[in-house]
C-alpha cells in the first residue's frame, strides 16, 4: 500500500487521506455501475493509500453501503468508513428529511447491517432537518458514540450558526459542503467557523460534478442527471464552460490535467480541506490522486483563484427545490 498525504478532520486523532473517494456514482446517480467494477475500485483505492471512503444511505437506497460493505470486507482496519443519514424517500415527490432522535437510532442501525460493520467512523446528518432542533438530532447522534456504534460525528450543508450550536453539544469533527472553483462562496462562509472551532472541512463535488474535469465540452457530453442541475443548464453551460477553459488553459502549462490543477487548488486552501471526488473508474481514481504531486507556488494559487473568482458560476448549486433543503 502506497503511503499518500493525510490530514487530520477534527482534533480528537482522525486523519484521512487527503483525497478520498466519494461513492455516490457507484449507484447509478450518473450511469449505470456495474457491482462487481465498482468493488474492484473501492479495493483498488484501499490499496493505493485512499482510506476515506464516503457513502450515504440515500445513494441507491442502501445499495451503495451494501456494495461498501461488500468491497472492505478483509480491509476494514485500513479504512475510515463514512455514511450519512437523514433523507428519506417519499415515492413521487422531492426526498424528505427526518432528523428526529429515534430515526437517528433506526437509520444507524440499519447502516451497520448494510455495511457489515459494528461500527461507523464518521457518521453525518445528511441534511438538516429544519422541523427538529439540531441539538436533539446531534444528541442522539451522541448517544451512538457512547454506545460504541460511531467513532465521529459530522455535519453536511449545515449553516455557520446550526455548526455552532450543534459543536455545543458533542464536538463535530467534519463538515461536508459542496467546494470547488466554481461553487465555493458558502464553504468559503463555513469554513470561517469550522477553522475557529477545530472542524474538519470535506469538500464534496470538489470537480463542480465533473465541469472541472474539462471532459465536459458540450451540452451533448451533459448526462440525465447532470442536466437537472442548473449549472449544465442552457446559458448557464455557455458561460460556465468558458470559465473551466481558463482552468484547462492553466492545466496544460502546468503540465498537468484539469482536475489534478483543481484538487491541487482545493487542497491549498488549508490543511482543514480534504476532498472526496466521486469516479466509477480507476484511470479517474489514479489521475485525481496525481493532484498530490502537482506542486503551486501562493502566486499559482491566487492567479487560479482570480479566474474563477467566487460567486461567478452561473446557475445555482442545486435545482430550485433541493436549494431549499441546503446550508440550513
Amino acid at each position: 500500500m502506497e503511503k499518500i498525504a493525510h490530514r487530520a478532520l477534527g482534533t480528537k486523532g482522525l486523519s484521512v487521506s487527503a483525497i478520498g473517494l466519494g461513492c455516490m456514482s457507484l449507484s447509478g446517480v450518473y450511469g449505470a455501475a456495474d457491482d462487481a467494477e465498482s468493488e474492484n475500485l473501492i479495493r483498488s483505492a484501499i490499496d493505493k493509500g485512499v482510506d476515506h471512503l464516503d457513502s450515504s444511505d440515500m445513494y441507491g437506497w442502501g445499495h451503495n453501503e451494501e456494495v461498501l460493505g461488500r468491497a472492505i470486507k478483509g480491509r476494514r482496519d485500513r479504512v475510515v468508513l463514512v455514511t450519512k443519514f437523514g433523507q428519506v424517500r417519499r415515492e413521487g415527490q422531492p426526498n424528505g428529511v427526518d432528523g428526529s432522535p429515534a430515526y437517528v437510532m433506526r437509520a444507524c442501525e440499519a447502516s451497520l447491517k448494510r455495511l457489515g460493520v459494528d461500527v461507523i467512523d464518521v457518521y453525518y446528518q445528511h441534511r438538516v432537518d429544519p422541523a427538529v432542533p439540531i441539538e436533539e438530532t446531534v444528541g442522539a447522534m451522541a448517544r451512538l458514540v457512547e454506545q460504541g456504534k460511531v467513532r465521529f460525528l459530522g455535519l453536511s450543508e449545515a449553516r455557520p450558526d446550526t455548526i455552532t450550536r450543534a459543536h455545543k453539544v458533542h464536538p463535530i469533527a467534519a463538515v461536508q459542503t459542496e467546494y470547488s472553483l466554481l461553487y465555493r462562496t458558502e464553504a468559503e462562509e463555513t469554513r470561517q467557523t469550522t477553522r475557529q472551532l477545530g472542524i474538519g472541512f470535506v469538500a464534496y463535488s470538489p470537480l463542480g460534478r465533473g465541469f472541472l474535469t474539462g471532459a465536459i465540452q458540450s451540452l451533448a457530453d451533459v448526462s440525465e442527471r447532470r442536466a437537472a442541475h442548473p449549472r449544465f443548464q442552457g446559458e448557464n453551460f455557455a458561460r460556465n464552460r468558458d470559465l473551466v477553459a481558463k482552468i484547462e488553459a492553466m492545466a496544460a502549462e502546468k503540465g498537468c490535467t484539469p482536475s489534478q490543477l483543481t484538487l491541487a487548488w482545493l487542497l491549498a486552501q488549508g490543511p482543514d480541506v480534504v476532498a472526496i471526488p466521486g469516479t466509477r473508474y480507476v484511470k479517474r481514481l489514479d489521475e485525481n490522486l496525481g493532484a498530490l504531486r502537482v506542486a503551486l507556488s501562493p502566486e499559482d494559487v491566487e492567479r487560479i483563484s482570480a479566474a474563477i473568482p467566487a460567486g461567478v458560476a452561473a446557475g445555482t448549486r442545486y435545482p430550485a427545490g433541493a436549494m431549499k433543503t441546503v446550508y440550513l
